[in-house]
């Protein structure tokens, strides 16, 4: 199978969008298929991954048209020729957004079965930074992008009732996998804990991008207790308004690989106030990684967690709300078993499984397409075969 996958991130920028597609590619070259990616210009980024080429267009640091610092991939003629040279037999378009909806269009024109991955909620972070009229846009931008492919699929129950409320009517659930050998409870780190205080203090930690839309500021309200250390893991632009606003926070900068793994394993509790995540891969990793999470009530991370079992689901914007369940973690008995069923509700749940999934909706939406008669890509095929 050869599969054009667009994608609006991709390395060296290292998020949800680009993990889940280097995911996809390395599962992909397991199995025989071939992909190409499509992917925003980036100084460093590479021109091939796991034996697939990587493909780049012109882009613009969103922050052009939102405060995100991540770049738009402007569309550009040369796209169709791209795909249209590299005989895809299906579309993969990865958070779609203004590269995508022009991927998507040339989709329809070559008559190629189109796959779209919801993953960021743009809309959200514009109502964030108090952009309403954008927010409101956005919305109906992303409702029309991913109707207009012929099968959306979304990381949560959460994101699939936005689609739909969109208008959005083909739309799967496709969770995330997570490397359930990498992020374990056994990567706890004694000596990692003791540099942090423990075992005076209760640690709590965050993984994740520093930036505004991300709230981490609203853990102000664990900095100033006395019994917690806040470990903060992660880059971004907001870092430096964060360490003045926790002041008492540990923050360790960006991590990766076997000290991720063990950062995660050595907190005793995990916290993502962030309310606008389709899904939220770092609840999922400190999951496998045995640690309990705090998270919002809205979006994605919401369907990770069960709450007094393997974490809490409050509004963690309420700093009453936050310091209660952290003050009830603290005063369980039963924390290691929380550990183990923290660790037993993501440990199944591997990337192969996935991504086999993914393959299925790829065979489904290729058979689909192929029994319309009018569809130009069956002319073209038929075309191919005569010449031979």
């Amino acid at each position: 199978m050869r599969i054009a996958i667009v994608t609006e991130s991709f390395l060296p920028q290292v998020n949800g969008v680009t993990n889940s597609v280097l995911r996809i590619l390395e599962f992909l070259e397991t199995r025989g298929h071939q992909a190409l990616v499509i992917a925003p210009e980036s100084t460093g980024g590479p021109s091939e991954y796991h034996g697939h080429r990587i493909k780049r267009v012109p882009a613009l640091p969103l922050h052009a048209v939102l405060p995100i610092g991540m770049p738009v991939g402007v569309p550009n003629k040369k796209l169709e020729y791209i795909i249209d040279g590299f005989h895809p037999d299906v579309m993969h378009l990865a958070s779609p957004f203004a590269l995508g909806a022009y991927a998507s269009r040339i989709s329809k024109r070559l008559g190629l079965p189109s796959l779209s991955v919801y993953q960021t909620d743009l809309a959200g972070f514009a109502s964030h930074y108090g952009f309403n009229l954008a927010h409101n846009s956005l919305r109906k931008i992303v409702g029309k992008i991913h109707s207009n492919t012929s099968r959306t699929l979304a990381p949560s129950t959460a994101a699939c009732k936005d689609l739909r409320d969109l208008g959005v009517t083909n739309v799967h659930l496709w969770r995330r996998g997570v490397n359930a050998t990498l992020f374990d409870p056994s990567k706890r780190d004694l000596y990692l804990r003791n540099s942090w205080g423990a075992p005076k203090k209760m640690i709590v930690g965050y993984v994740g991008r520093l930036a505004n839309e991300k709230r981490v500021s609203d853990l102000a309200v664990l900095d100033r207790d006395p019994r917690i250390q806040l470990v903060i893991v992660g880059e971004g632009p907001a870092r430096e308004k964060l360490q003045r606003e926790l002041p008492d926070a540990i923050f360790t900068g960006f991590k990766s690989g076997e000290d991720l793994a063990a950062a995660y394993a050595s907190f005793d509790l995990f916290v993502h106030p962030g309310p606008n995540e389709t899904f939220c891969q770092t609840v999922q990793e400190s999951l496998a990684s045995g640690t309990p999470c705090i998270v919002p009530t809205t979006g994605g991370p919401a369907d990770l967690v069960t709450t007094e079992a393997t974490g809490y689901i409050l509004h963690t914007e309420r700093p009453d709300s936050l310091k209660s369940a952290v003050d009830h973690f603290i005063n369980r008995a039963d924390r290691e078993e929380m550990r183990v069923m923290a660790r037993n509700s993501v440990a199944t749940r591997s990337w192969q499984s996935i991504n086999e999934q993914l393959l299925e909706h790829y065979t489904c939406i290729i058979s689909e397409l192929a029994k319309k008669p009018e569809n130009p890509h069956n002319q073209y095929l038929e075309n191919e075969g005569a010449v031979a």
